[in-house]
């Protein structure tokens, strides 16, 4: 991993001053780890929307904190990477954690993650019936991740990006192997549901964002590992997603694609708005060969069979991994 670039002196002392106030300490800490509104954050400092937004601008404004609009919602986050987060990070440690005002802070966030989760977890009860409807089609959950992880390969990942992150599921099984995630949603709701999962696992470095995945914010080639999980077949274009998805890739990087193969569901489309039945082999081999990559290897995860096994009366999963050819020199292990 590289080092943080360093900071002037007169640069320190900028970010130094918009930290150096005690409403905007405990909004750092607040935010280390966690997305929160403006309408969160008057919940849990008890103070005026014109003041917070105010000093949320002046910790944004220096590079100390992230805002990330959501239609009408604005979440704000500590930045989690660069200079100024990691002299924030140095700044906050030297807080005493058993701070009266720090503990507080903390229980009231609790309280606003609970409500979040009880949010979710109504929004999911609704749609319960049909997400195990789905789930029973299908190859075990359980032997896909499995399989997700073996060909990923044990080495830390600096930097993963989940492309239709859904229920946050992914970016909590890779946890243990990135430094930092993000996860990439266009459903309000599912992002609500991501981040309480999340919250609920003790995943603190990851975080979750509205966005389409064919306009991705914020620069390219920064991700050692690019995942699409079961959403290429939602989509009307999946070989531009795929290019989109390796144009995230750093040099050295991987994409990680699961989709099932080719079926003749039929109440796919009728009832869960499939747009494509499947995806054969070649068909995504070929896609991620022409965005550039070196194309590794396929594998085939068959319902109640195990890898390999067919099975036509239920959904086979398949799993790409493609390689972005480029060496990584800089930070390379």
């Amino acid at each position: 991993m590289l080092a943080p670039r360093k900071l002037s002196l007169d640069q320190a002392v900028e970010l130094l001053r918009a930290a150096g106030e005690p409403t905007r300490l405990r909004l750092l800490n607040l935010l280390v780890g966690a997305d929160l509104t403006v309408s969160d954050l008057i919940d849990i400092l008890g103070q005026s929307q014109p003041r917070l937004s105010r000093h949320l601008r002046l910790l944004v404004e220096a590079g100390l904190a992230e805002r990330h609009q959501e239609g009408a919602w604005a979440y704000f986050r500590a930045a989690d990477a660069g200079a100024a987060a990691a002299l924030a990070g140095q700044l906050l440690a030297t807080v005493e954690e058993g701070d009266a005002q720090i503990v507080a802070d903390r229980q009231r966030l609790a309280a606003v993650r609970e409500r979040r989760a009880r949010l979710a977890a109504d929004y999911f009860a609704a749609n319960a019936a049909e997400w195990d409807a789905l789930r029973s089609l299908h190859a075990d959950d359980s032997k896909v991740e499995a399989a997700m992880l073996k060909l990923a390969g044990g080495r830390r990942i600096e930097a993963m990006l989940d492309l239709g992150v859904g229920t946050g599921r992914i970016l909590e099984l890779f946890a243990p192997m990135y430094q930092r995630g993000v996860g990439i949603d266009t459903s309000r709701e599912m992002l609500a549901i991501a981040r309480a999962n999340l919250e609920r696992g003790g995943v603190r470095h990851a975080q979750v964002r509205q966005g389409d995945l064919f306009r991705l914010p914020g620069p390219a080639h920064q991700y050692d590992l690019v995942t699409l999980h079961q959403v290429l077949h939602f989509l009307d274009d999946p070989a531009g997603a795929i290019r989109a998805a390796a144009n995230q890739l750093a040099p050295g990087g991987r994409l990680l694609v699961a989709d099932f193969a080719p079926h003749a569901m039929e109440e796919l489309r009728q009832r869960h708005r499939h747009l494509r039945p499947g995806f054969a082999r070649e068909q995504v081999k070929e896609w991620m060969v022409a965005a550039g990559l070196d194309f590794v290897e396929a594998v085939d995860i068959a319902p109640g069979g195990g890898i390999g096994s067919g099975n036509g009366a239920r959904l086979t999963v398949t799993l790409w991994l493609g390689a972005d050819p480029r060496l990584q020199i800089a930070g390379a292990a």
